[in-house]
């Protein structure tokens, strides 16, 4: 069977239309279609079925494109040993990160590989909800993803996840607020504090149910946010409380006190998520040694702070 061709069912089983393919790969879909229909041919027995106006796997298709990814895997494997003997991690590789880490790590990730010859970085930013990193991973070679602890939303996808931080989640309080002298503070004190949201569905949503949950009662959100930046100007203002990431977080003004908060699990797993092939190519895993590097050296910089 054709790899190409192979590589075409993969990419309808992960992006689940002709369409969504054609544009991923620049085809238009009719040559797709012919495409899948030649390897449908080669292997003897059909491979995709009609679902309404559209294309889906039959079980043969499904099997298939699973043994497609670990062709996938294994040829790229092959092209990084041959890199790795050549010392040649050249090559472009694309990320996607979400604002906040892109603004901590990013920067200084990009600076250590400026010395790698004809290694070319191309990032991005966008902060999407938890079920959308995995889709990215088709459009993107590196996708810095963010979940809660225990929460894998791209598991049982196949996907490879390097850790990159834990990173603790703390309380951002006004200067003046009447818990800004504590060393810590608890469900019980925060409930009934008026609060700055995340958008429905982000990560920090899951721990404000915790708390609530643990005091018994509803909190009151009165805004929500999904930019970092936004959120601790309001803090600022004294509009609310809200959760601000302890390592990526801007330099939080001295105007605003970061408290540790106990009773519920709060903090962050931060991960570089890639499909299995794509993480087995040595420019990709340059750059993701240059990430690991960079946010080890944050977290310890801003733990001793």
């Amino acid at each position: 069977m054709d790899v190409r061709r192979l590589d075409l069912l993969r990419e309808l089983a992960e992006r689940g239309s002709v369409t969504a393919v054609a544009e991923a790969t620049g085809r238009t879909p009719s040559a797709v279609s012919q495409q899948l229909k030649v390897l449908e041919r080669e292997a003897g027995m059909p491979l995709t079925e009609r679902s309404g106006r559209g294309l889906v796997l039959t079980s043969a298709g499904e099997a298939l494109a699973r043994s497609a990814a670990d062709v996938a895997v294994a040829l790229e494997r092959a092209s990084a040993l041959w890199d790795e003997f050549r010392n040649d991690p050249s090559g472009r590789v694309t990320l996607l990160t979400f604002p906040t880490m892109g603004a901590a790590v990013l920067p200084g990730a990009l600076t250590d590989l400026q010395a790698v010859p004809d290694l070319e970085v191309e990032a991005t930013d966008l902060d999407p909800e938890l079920a959308e990193f995995a889709d990215l991973t088709s459009d993107y070679d590196i996708v810095l993803a963010h979940t809660m602890p225990g929460v894998l939303p791209w598991g049982g996808r196949g996907l490879t996840a390097v850790p990159l931080l834990t990173e603790p989640l703390d309380i951002g309080l006004p200067a003046d607020h009447r818990l800004a002298g504590r060393a810590y503070v608890t469900p019980a004190d925060l409930v009934d504090e008026t609060w700055l949201g995340v958008p429905p569905g982000y990560p920090f949503e899951r721990i404000l149910h915790a708390i609530e949950q643990q005091a018994g009662r509803r909190a009151t959100v009165s805004q929500r946010f999904s930019d970092m930046r936004i959120m601790e100007a309001f803090i600022e203002a004294g509009f609310g409380i809200a959760f601000v990431p302890r390592y990526t977080s801007s330099r939080v003004p001295s105007s605003i006190v970061l408290k540790p908060i106990r009773g519920v699990e709060s903090s962050r797993l931060i991960v570089a998520l890639m499909r299995p092939d794509v993480a087995e190519r040595l420019a990709v895993r340059t750059v993701v040694d240059a990430l690991v590097t960079r946010a080890a050296r944050l977290a310890e910089t801003r733990a001793t702070a």
